[in-house]
């Protein structure tokens, strides 16, 4: 309970929009879009119909944005798609030069250093998932261009209807939100 009482200042910041439209098709090939995603907060562990979760009810507290070597909480990570997050979801057995190279696309500007999550996702579809809030693009190899474009395309963007919240700054470390989703 502590730790939300600390971050309840910073979370009320920032609130969510409800009902946000998903963006129109910007031509990047493979997007799978879904649209009808809830906007609402909720506490405490949550299940979701896609895997990994492009949106839907997930934490009040987002997850910081960065590079992790460990699984993270998918409530607080959807909470950072929300934000404009676009999130780079590997398989834990991808190789190394191909994790550097999804970790490389964060330093290549100030809103991928600020919006961009990379991690690996046990269980992953693909290789290599990118997910922003209500789009997902899976591909084989870090490699694929698509990655960029989809990262140019959306980082930072109000496909969530949070447009200019902030990800990476205030937000949750992986061990924050676990303890955070315990005390639920």
């Amino acid at each position: 309970m502590r730790l939300l009482s600390l971050l309840l200042p910073a979370l009320l910041l920032t609130a969510c929009s409800a009902g946000s439209a998903a963006p129109a098709d910007p031509g990047v090939a493979g997007v799978v879009r879904t649209d009808g995603l809830s906007h609402d907060h909720r506490s405490g562990p949550l299940t979701y119909d896609t895997s990994p979760p492009v949106g839907g009810v997930h934490s009040p507290a987002w997850l910081a944005c960065d590079a992790y070597t460990t699984a993270v909480p998918l409530e607080n990570a959807v909470h950072s798609l929300e934000h404009g997050g676009i999130w780079f979801a590997y398989r834990p057995d991808l190789p190394a030069d191909q994790v550097a190279r999804l970790t490389a696309f964060r330093d290549e500007s100030d809103a991928s250093r600020e919006y961009v999550l990379v991690s690996p996702y046990p269980g992953l579809r693909a290789p290599v998932v990118a997910l922003t809030w209500g789009l997902s693009l899976d591909v084989q190899d870090a490699a694929d261009p698509r990655l960029q474009q989809f990262l140019t395309t959306y980082v930072g963007g109000d496909q969530g209807g949070e447009k200019g919240a902030p990800c990476r700054t205030r937000g949750l470390t992986p061990a924050q939100a676990e303890q955070l989703l315990r005390e639920g």
